[in-house]
């Protein structure tokens, strides 16, 4: 739990009301894409060709996604699904944002429960 979340100093209540604006905040699954959007201007290889003058074919959108050490996968992103594809990463983004800060505030719902439970022992 990071100290500086202020979490501790909040009611159980807020703390529920917190997790649930959150959990209302995340966005739809199905519109999910964890990868980095990259534009490229490539070259074709072809001597004759413009690119080999220094102008260079694109922009070209490329997904890339890491799917562990040394290996990733992706392809090319049509232009005209630029702007879905960002909004899918954004919402990948959002959704860990907001899985992390719920988590915390489960992290601090336990640790209350744990006190509470060690205060009853104690006095029981």
């Amino acid at each position: 739990m990071k100290a500086s979340s202020g979490l501790g100093r909040l009611p159980e209540l807020a703390l529920r009301q917190r997790r649930q604006g959150l959990a209302k905040l995340l966005p739809p699954v199905t519109e999910i894409l964890r990868g980095s959007l990259v534009e490229r201007y490539v070259t074709c290889g072809n001597p004759a060709c413009k690119c080999a003058r220094g102008e260079r074919h694109g922009p070209m959108w490329y997904l890339t996604v890491t799917l562990g050490p040394g290996r990733t996968t992706g392809g090319i992103i049509p232009q005209e699904k630029v702007a879905e594809v960002r909004a899918w990463i954004e919402n990948y983004h959002k959704l860990k944002d907001h899985i992390e800060k719920i988590s915390e505030i489960n992290r601090e719902l336990l640790r209350r429960q744990r006190d509470q439970q060690r205060q009853h022992k104690r006095k029981g």
